[in-house]
Formats: structure tokens, sequence, C-alpha cells
């Protein structure tokens, strides 16, 4: 049973700020803000029912980020964040230690694998805002930390789309539209001399408060050899006070120099995934994710599509959430490998 546990005071940031904002009426002197302290640990317990052993690459039947383990317990990832704003200035400074870190920052070395985000930002009028540092990327549903997933394990879109982005970017709102633009290092470079530079866009729109579109894009040189373009939606739904729903497709083209130094034809994977969340009470939730994955053209490895279906429950006490979670995914290929070494084109995970 995949587990998580979080000692976080988001929910307590999230309602000072908001009881400071209501109640500062009358004030005569703007007193400075204080800076905000919050943090989550996770822990999990992963078990796949193949229990291959001597499985190619070191990975036991797992295809995706942050839960390659098998029949242990596991520290995912510690985080420390510190949030301050000065006028119109605002400082983001979020670290992660641990496996999970590891793995979301696999460019880095050293001190700069504790580095999530570290972002300063300018809110230059009322509808636009500067950001540059480093930051969570714009494509996808899922993020990096556990505790912002009722899924504790990630999509494969997530997995195989960028992490973050380090550049500078500008957002603008305009009624119910938002628009972001930004020049952003090569995905999941902290550093990146010499490389040229990607485009990052992000058209969103808030029909309501319950139902939102994002539009997503980030292409460029990837590297030397490659080019890379993605293009990404999501779509988020609350039907009513105990069901919501999301959607997230993707679509990502690379094309590769030859050795005469021409890019070849692009070859292309796409992925697309269903999350239905149902709430029947404060303490307790079920969410059900279907995906599809398609890398038939073998942009990844595949070479084939996968059906991976995810059902996750949510339990809450307090700031604790446990989340037991069953995960079957089938394959056109055996791509996974039973106890005995031989491949298979389904596992199945607790």
């Amino acid at each position: 049973m995949l587990q998580k546990f979080f000692a976080t005071s988001l929910a307590l940031v999230c309602f000072i700020a908001s009881y400071s904002q209501d109640s500062a009426v009358a004030v005569a002197t703007e007193e400075p803000s204080k800076p905000v302290i919050s943090g989550s640990v996770d822990v999990y317990y992963r078990y796949n029912f193949a229990n291959a052993k001597n499985v190619s690459g070191g990975l036991f039947n797992n295809f995706t980020s942050f839960t390659n383990s098998q029949n242990s317990f596991e520290l995912g990832m510690a985080s420390v964040r510190l949030d301050h704003s000065v006028g119109k200035v605002s400082v983001v400074a979020d670290l992660g230690f641990g496996k999970r870190a590891e793995d979301f920052s696999y460019n880095d070395d050293k001190t700069m694998l504790a580095i999530k985000q570290a972002y300063v930002s300018y809110q230059v009028t009322d509808k636009l805002k500067l950001t540059a540092g480093s930051f969570s990327t714009h494509v996808g549903y899922e993020l990096v930390d556990p505790y912002l997933n009722r899924n504790y394990s990630m999509s494969y879109m997530f997995s195989y789309g960028p992490f973050f982005h380090t550049g500078i970017k500008a957002e603008i709102s305009a009624g119910k539209s938002g628009f972001m633009v930004g020049i952003l290092n090569p995905n999941d470079l902290k550093t990146a001399n010499f490389q040229q530079k990607m485009l990052g866009a992000q058209y969103s729109y808030a029909a309501s408060e319950n139902w939102k579109f994002f539009l997503n894009y980030i292409g460029g040189k990837l590297n030397e050899q490659t080019n890379l373009q993605q293009i990404d939606a999501v779509l988020t739904g609350v039907i009513t006070d105990k069901f919501s729903m999301g959607y997230n497709g993707t679509v990502q083209s690379q094309k590769a120099k030859d050795t005469l130094g021409k890019y070849g034809e692009s070859d292309s994977w796409w992925g697309s995934a269903l999350y239905f969340n149902l709430d029947p009470s404060a303490k307790f939730g079920l969410t059900l994710r279907t995906e599809y994955f398609n890398d038939k053209k073998s942009v990844l490895g595949f070479d084939g599509n996968i059906f991976a279906t995810t059902l996750s429950g949510n339990i809450k006490a307090g700031p604790l959430v446990i989340i037991p979670e069953l995960r079957l995914e089938n394959a056109n290929t055996e791509m996974f490998a039973k106890e005995s070494g031989e491949g298979t084109k389904s596992t199945f995970t607790a």
C-alpha cells in the first residue's frame, strides 16, 4: 500500500494570508509582511506483485518518476519553502531533500540538487507580473510536491515532460483570460552556458470559479542535436461539492540532426489522461486516473503504447494524509517483467 505522510503548514499559511487581507482595513501604516515558512515530508512503501528482481536498467516494473523501489519503505522528499514579499517584490525559495528531489533535479549536483524553485517576482501593475529564476513547469496537470497531487505515483506524461524551467517570464491577466510568455534555458537545466534558449507560453481561461482551461507550450533546441516542441492542454471542472474532474492531454515532437548536421523528420509521443475525484466527506476521498500513453515511434524508447489505471484513496487526519493506491498497467509490448525474468505485457502495483 502506497502511503504518504505530511507535516505541513500550508493550509494554515493560506488561512493566515486570507485573514490578514480581510482585516487590514483602516490601518494607517502598512506593516511589512513577515516571511512565511511551510514544509512537508512524505514516506511511501511500494510493492509490485511480479516481484521481479533482475529487471533491466534497475527499474522494478516502474517507468514513471519518483517511485522506483520494490518491497521497501522509502523517504520521498522533505521540503521547506520560504515565501516573502516587500511591496511589489516577492521571493520564493523552495528546497527539497531526498530521492524525489534528486530525481527532480537530475541534471544538477551538490547544493543545486536541493533547489526545486528559487525565483524573484515583481508586480509591475495589477495586470502584469515579471518573474526571474527557477520555477516549476507550466506544462501538465501534476506537480512535484506530493501533497499537491491526489495520486501518489506519477503519470507517464509528467515523467517525460519538463519538470522545471530557469529563465524569465511575464504573466498578464486580462479579465477571465491570462497569458504567460517566457525565455527559458532548455528543459530542466539551471545552468545552460552558450545554449540557445527555449520559448515557453501559456494561455489560461477561467469560465467560472469551477471551470478552468490551460493551453501550454514549450519549444526550441533541447541540446545541440535535438529540437523539441510540446503542446499541452489541461481542463479542470467542479461538478458538485463532492465530485470534480480533470483532463490532461499532451503531444511532444522531437527531431534530431543527422551526421551531416541536418535535422531529419520529427517523431512524436503523446498522452491523454482523465482524473475523477470523489469526496464523500472532508476526511476521505477517491481519485481514479486513467492514462493512455503512446510512444509507437520510440521517441522515448518504449516502441509501443501503455494504458495505466490508478485508484488512490485520500484519508485525512488533520495535516496527515494517507494514500492507499492500486495501479494496473497494460502495454502492447512485453515491457514489464515477471518474477522469472520473462517479459509480460501487464503489471500490478500497490
